[in-house]
């Protein structure tokens, strides 16, 4: 009897992204979704995909992939997100691989990153591999706020097959989006000690700008190589902004406020 699949999958509004998402691991075994309190037909769509739902509140996306990992029954476990899809090589390559006599213990996978519908090849978002493929019971992810990611107890291997993931459909949303991370991780660096001064601020979204259009080529994608480094620019300004005034309110002994930067 050959190895078993298990596909856990967070959500929260993802209507319009999930039936897609839930087609393309429509070979595995078992599908999880671990819903946080979606508003919107999510659920639904995915009870009648044959989906298992499990609804909570959102904890954080380390806490929410790990409410499926304990739930899921499967041999093998891969974990993807609404936006992003299995391709039918990945599909071929996942089933050789979990069937094959000596396999590791978790895969990376490569990323094809789509912003609206144009793959971005250029300024660090290729191949972007994460580690998405692991055996039940050798893999969990950590906490971090933001960039949760699986802390894998056994070997890895790379996976040939990327999967697609289509980041965002619209600029001024993956913007906003990117914002809220900024003042997120600068809380996480604040409690963990770190400090932001003035040249921080200045220098950093400069040199982010500069490695992601220059030296990683973004300028071979075009406008919206440009549009991304001047956005992951912005973002490093507002995170190390809002550190250095989580640092000026900690001095003074005064609360911070959101978005005090």
């Amino acid at each position: 009897m050959p190895p078993s699949l298990s596909v856990v999958i967070i959500a929260r509004n993802e209507a319009a992204n999930i039936r897609d998402c839930l087609a393309s691991v429509a070979f595995a075994d078992e599908i999880i979704v671990v819903d946080s309190e979606s508003t919107d037909a999510t659920a639904a769509i995915c009870r009648e995909a044959g989906a298992r739902v499990i609804v909570q509140p959102f904890v954080g996306f380390g806490q929410q992939k790990n409410a499926g990992i304990v739930r899921a029954t499967g041999d093998w476990i891969l974990n993807l997100d609404a936006d992003e899809r299995v391709t039918e090589g990945l599909r071929d390559e996942i089933q050789a691989v979990i069937a094959a006599p000596e396999p590791a213990d978790g895969y990376w996978i490569a990323r094809q990153n789509f912003f609206g519908d144009r793959w971005v090849r250029h300024g660090g978002w290729w191949p972007d591999y994460t580690l998405r493929l692991f055996r039940r019971g050798k893999g969990r992810y950590n906490e971090h706020p933001v960039h949760a990611a699986v802390q894998l107890d056994g070997t890895a291997g790379k996976l040939r097959q990327p999967m697609r993931h289509y980041t965002c459909r619209d600029f001024a949303a993956f913007s906003d989006r990117q914002m809220r991370y900024a003042e997120t991780i600068a809380r996480e660096l604040h409690r963990e000690g770190r400090r932001a001064g003035p040249l921080d601020v200045a220098l950093r979204p400069a040199f982010t700008f500069f490695k992601m259009y220059v030296l990683r080529a973004g300028f071979l994608d075009g406008t919206v190589g440009w549009q991304l480094a001047r956005l992951y620019a912005r973002y490093n300004r507002r995170k190390y902004a809002q550190l250095r005034s989580f640092d000026r309110h900690a001095s003074a002994g005064t609360p911070p406020s959101r978005s005090s930067a």
